[in-house]
């Protein structure tokens, strides 16, 4: 390992992410129940700029009354290009932020983007007395944001996760798409259907591995296509990704599954993790497991599984 390490971000489960408009209160009792793991109220782009102030006053009552049953709570703030942005942030932390676990900020490109509502955040809570820290996340969905995903991901002590916005991402980028999230039949590798999200997604979750964050994927607009959703959810899994958006309900539990290890995974890992304390007992660095070498790599990989396992027993 580098002498320089980053500490890594409060540990959060988040599998699946369920995103509710802030101006469609009716919502927000049944996003309670469900199973997801974390719930954003969205003040941005769910919500027509007419209904911005009462969705915003909408949130505030929610996060205030509503019992969200353990989920972690955030909201996703207008863009630093709107004059909603400064009003949300202000009206919610000090009404409501006790209550409130993380902001998520939009189309950012620059590190600078997080600056400012660092510094938001910093004044109302030595203002108002709050002794948690609210937590920053990023969504990465212009040109701009790819560019400078590593200073971003570099920005805050508050940070703690970069989200992939794809369908922003393919406006920013001129990218020819035919479903938010799903893939373009043209875009091809010796034959192959590829991925034309690929390298954006990597950008990401190296920028999070290397700086202690979170990486979690963003919506799959066909809610009527759960075969495709969890094959997108599978992609960004095998590469990192520990969440997904859900833009309806129904996506919810695809998330939470295809997000969590599967008991036959946890199982090798544990068995890894025994087979590597016998070794170590023996004076041996490395040890063998069904006829394959296993070494501290691989308990650096069984504990990533086995930690993510207990994460989720515990919720």
């Amino acid at each position: 390992m580098s002498f320089t390490q980053y500490p890594p971000a409060p540990v959060r489960l988040q599998r699946s992410e369920l995103a509710v408009p802030g101006s469609n209160p009716g919502m927000f009792e049944k996003a309670a129940r469900s199973a997801a793991d974390f719930i954003f109220l969205d003040c941005e782009d769910a919500v027509i700029p007419d209904d911005k102030p009462q969705a915003r006053k909408n949130i505030i009552a929610a996060l205030n009354d509503i019992d969200w049953q353990g989920k972690t709570m955030s909201v996703r703030i207008n863009g630093l290009d709107t004059h909603y942005m400064y009003r949300d942030v202000v009206d919610i932390v000090e009404q409501a932020g006790a209550r409130l676990d993380t902001v998520l900020i939009p189309k950012v490109g620059t590190a600078a983007d997080v600056y400012m509502v660092d510094c938001l955040l910093t004044q109302i809570e030595e203002a108002m007395g709050l002794e948690k820290k609210i937590g920053i996340e990023c969504l990465v969905e212009t040109a701009l944001g790819g560019a400078n995903v590593m200073s971003i991901a570099q920005s805050s002590t508050r940070l703690e996760a970069l989200h992939f916005g794809v369908a922003d991402y393919a406006a920013s980028m001129r990218a020819r798409t035919v479903n938010i999230g799903g893939l373009n039949p043209d875009y091809q590798c010796d034959g192959a259907l590829g991925d034309q999200w690929h390298a954006a997604l990597v950008n990401i979750a190296t920028a999070c591995r290397a700086f202690g964050l979170r990486a979690i994927d963003g919506p799959y607009g066909d809610f009527n296509d759960p075969d495709g959703y969890v094959a997108a959810a599978k992609r960004v899994a095998a590469l990192g990704y520990e969440g997904k958006w859900a833009i309806h309900p129904s996506q919810i539990e695809l998330a939470n599954d295809v997000m969590s290890p599967p008991e036959a995974e946890v199982t090798r890992a544990r068995r890894v993790l025994e087979a590597l304390r016998e070794a170590a007992a023996q004076g041996k660095g490395a040890a063998q497991l069904d006829g394959k070498m296993i070494d501290a790599a691989s308990e650096r990989m069984a504990r990533n599984i086995v930690r993510q396992a207990e994460l989720i027993n515990k919720r």
